[in-house]
C-alpha cells in the first residue's frame, strides 16, 4: 500500500527559459494534481529541475555565440524562477551539480558492475571536418519509423528511439553544409530486449495509468524486439563515465532519467523537511512510494521503456512508475513553439502582464491532453473575461452584500450540492481520469450556475456557502483567488455534511487580462 505519491515532471533542457508550451503541458497538470492531493491530506512530493547535459544545450549555445556551460547555468535559474512566477509549487528542483553528477555515475557504475551493460559497436553520423560524432541534437534528418522530421535519439512525433545512424538524409545540426559520413564506435548499451516481456506485463497491469496515445505507442514498441539502448556516447559534452573500455565517453542524456528522477525525489523530500537515507531510498521496493510522471508524449521512450528497463536490471530492487500522464504539443497560433525561431510566448513575460490565475485557467481550458491545442492572446482575453472574470466578479459583488453577517443557515439541499461539486472535481483531479480541461469546464459551469442564482435574501446562506465551496474546489487552479479569499483554509478539505451555518467572508475581485499581479 503506497503511503506517498512521488510526482515528477521531466526536466526541460537548460537551453533557454520556459515558454507557455512547457507550462501548459506537464508542469501545470503536475502542480494541480499535487495541490489537490495535499488538500485531501495525502503525502505528496513534487519534483522537477533542468537538464544541462543535453546536446541541445550545445546547439543552442552555438546559435547564440555563448559558452554552453554559461547557457545551462543561466537557463536553470530562469526555469526555476519562471515556475514560481506561474505558481508551480515545486518541492525539489534539480540541476547538474556535483551531487547529481556523482549519483548518475554511481547508478551507471552499479549497472556496469552487475554485468548489465555490454560493449557494442554502433554506427553514428560523423563530421570529418570537426572530428565529432553527431548524436542526439547534433544530427537531424527524418525518423526511420514515422518519416517525420526528427533529431537523433528520440522522435518528437512518434516517440520512438531513433538510432543516430539510421536517420534518413542525416545532416549536421551545427552546420548543415558540413559533409556527414557514417562511422562505427564502441559504446556501452543496455540490451533492453531482455526486459521486454516484463515491461509488457507491467504496463498491462497498469493499463489505466496511461492515456490512449501513449498506450498505443508503448504497445507498438513492445510488440517487436527492442533495440539495444546506448548508455554512453563518444562525445565530450555530458557526464564523464569511469569505464576503461569506453574511455573519454559520457552518459547518454537519455540514459539519465531514472537516476535523475531518484535524485529529484530525494530533493523534493528534503524540501518538505524529510531526510531520505540515500538518493534512491524513495524508489526502493517496499518503500511505500507510488511513482507518477506528468510528461510530454515525446519523452515516453526514456522514461517508460529504457528507464524502467534499467530499474528491472537491478533485479527487484526498485519500484517501477505506475502512471504516465502525457500531453501533446501546445502551439502558438496553430504553429509549434520555436525558441530558435522566436515563435514563442515566454511564461515569465505573460505572468508579468496577466494575473496568473487567468493564465492557469486558460491553459487548463486549452490543455493539450489528447491532441494539439493552441494559445492565442486574444482568445485568452475573451475566454477569461466571459467564463471567469465577469461571472466571478458579479458573484462576488452579490455575496459581499452579506459579508460578515450571520450566521446564515445552510440547507441540506445546499450541502448536497456541495458534495456533488466535490465529486465532480475529484473525477478530474484524481489520477484515473485526470483532466485539466474537465476541471476548468467544471469551474465554468458552476460559475454560470451561481451567476444565474435567483435573487432572494432567504437563501443567502446557501448562495454564499456554495460560492465558497466552489472556490475550495477550484483552488488547485485558481491559487491566488483561493488564497486571498480563504487564507490558510484554501488547501484544507472539509466535509460539507457538517456545515449548518456560515458567516460569509468578503470575496476579492479578479482583475482582467492586462492587469499584472
Amino acid at each position: 500500500m503506497s503511503t506517498r505519491r512521488v510526482i515528477i515532471s521531466p526536466a526541460p533542457t537548460a537551453n533557454g527559459d520556459l515558454h507557455l508550451g512547457h507550462i501548459a503541458g506537464p508542469f501545470l497538470a503536475a502542480d494541480v494534481h499535487a495541490r489537490y492531493e495535499r488538500a485531501q491530506g495525502r503525502e505528496v512530493l513534487l519534483g522537477t529541475g533542468s537538464q544541462g547535459t543535453s546536446t541541445f544545450v550545445v546547439t543552442a549555445a552555438h546559435r547564440r555565440g555563448v559558452r554552453p556551460a554559461d547557457l545551462a547555468a543561466d537557463s536553470a535559474a530562469q526555469i526555476e524562477s519562471t515556475l514560481r512566477a506561474v505558481g508551480i509549487a515545486v518541492d525539489g528542483y534539480t540541476g547538474d551539480d556535483d551531487r547529481f553528477t556523482k549519483w548518475v555515475v554511481d547508478f551507471i557504475r552499479r549497472l556496469h558492475a552487475a554485468g548489465r551493460l555490454e560493449r557494442q559497436s554502433m554506427t553514428f553520423p560523423y563530421s570529418e571536418r570537426t572530428g565529432q560524432f553527431l548524436v542526439d541534437g547534433f544530427a537531424r534528418g527524418n525518423c526511420p519509423e514515422c518519416l517525420a522530421e526528427s533529431r537523433a535519439g528520440l522522435c518528437e512525433s512518434c516517440g520512438h528511439l531513433v538510432a543516430a545512424g539510421e536517420l534518413i538524409d542525416v545532416k549536421s545540426a551545427l552546420d548543415p553544409s558540413d559533409p556527414v559520413v557514417l562511422r562505427d564506435a564502441d559504446v556501452l548499451v543496455l540490451p533492453v530486449e531482455r526486459y521486454r516481456d516484463r515491461l509488457r506485463a507491467h504496463f498491462e497491469a497498469h493499463a489505466d495509468g496511461m492515456r490512449p496515445h501513449m498506450a498505443h505507442a508503448v504497445a507498438r514498441m513492445l510488440s517487436r524486439p527492442l533495440p539495444d539502448f546506448p548508455v554512453t556516447y563518444p562525445i565530450s559534452w555530458g557526464i564523464q563515465v569511469p569505464f576503461a573500455e569506453v574511455a573519454g565517453q559520457v552518459v547518454n542524456p537519455n540514459a539519465e532519467p531514472m537516476a535523475w528522477s531518484m535524485h529529484c525525489s530525494t530533493l523534493a523530500a528534503q524540501g518538505r523537511g524529510q531526510n531520505p537515507a540515500a538518493e534512491d531510498a524513495l524508489w526502493l521496493a517496499g518503500s511505500g512510494s507510488q511513482i507518477v510522471y506528468f510528461l510530454g508524449f515525446d519523452n515516453i521512450y526514456p522514461f517508460a521503456i529504457a528507464g524502467p528497463a534499467m530499474l528491472l536490471a537491478f533485479d527487484g530492487r526498485y519500484e517501477l512508475p505506475t502512471h504516465y500522464l502525457t500531453n501533446e504539443f501546445y502551439e502558438l497560433d496553430h504553429e509549434k513553439f520555436s525558441t530558435s525561431g522566436g515563435h514563442a510566448v515566454w511564461a515569465r513575460d505573460l505572468a508579468a502582464q496577466v494575473p496568473r490565475d487567468l493564465i492557469r485557467f486558460y491553459l487548463a481550458t486549452t490543455s493539450p491532453e489528447h491532441q494539439r491545442t493552441s494559445f492565442s492572446r486574444d482568445a485568452l482575453a475573451r475566454l477569461a473575461e466571459s467564463r471567469l472574470v465577469g461571472p466571478w466578479n458579479r458573484i462576488a459583488d452579490r455575496a459581499n452584500r452579506w459579508a460578515g453577517r450571520g450566521p446564515l443557515p445552510v440547507s441540506q439541499r445546499s450541502r448536497h450540492a456541495a458534495a456533488r461539486m466535490s465529486e465532480q472535481f475529484a473525477a478530474s483531479y484524481e489520477l484515473t481520469g485526470f483532466s485539466l480541461t474537465r476541471a476548468a469546464e467544471s469551474i465554468t459551469d458552476q460559475l454560470a450556475r451561481l451567476d444565474r442564482w435567483p435573487a432572494a435574501d432567504a437563501d443567502a446562506g446557501d448562495f454564499c456557502f456554495q460560492v465558497g465551496w466552489l472556490l475550495r474546489e477550484a483552488a488547485p487552479i485558481l491559487i491566488d483567488l483561493a488564497a486571498e479569499a480563504l487564507g490558510e483554509n484554501a488547501g484544507v478539505a472539509i466535509d460539507p455534511a457538517g456545515v449548518t451555518s456560515i458567516v460569509p467572508l468578503p470575496l476579492p475581485h479578479l482583475a482582467a487580462v492586462g492587469a499584472g499581479r
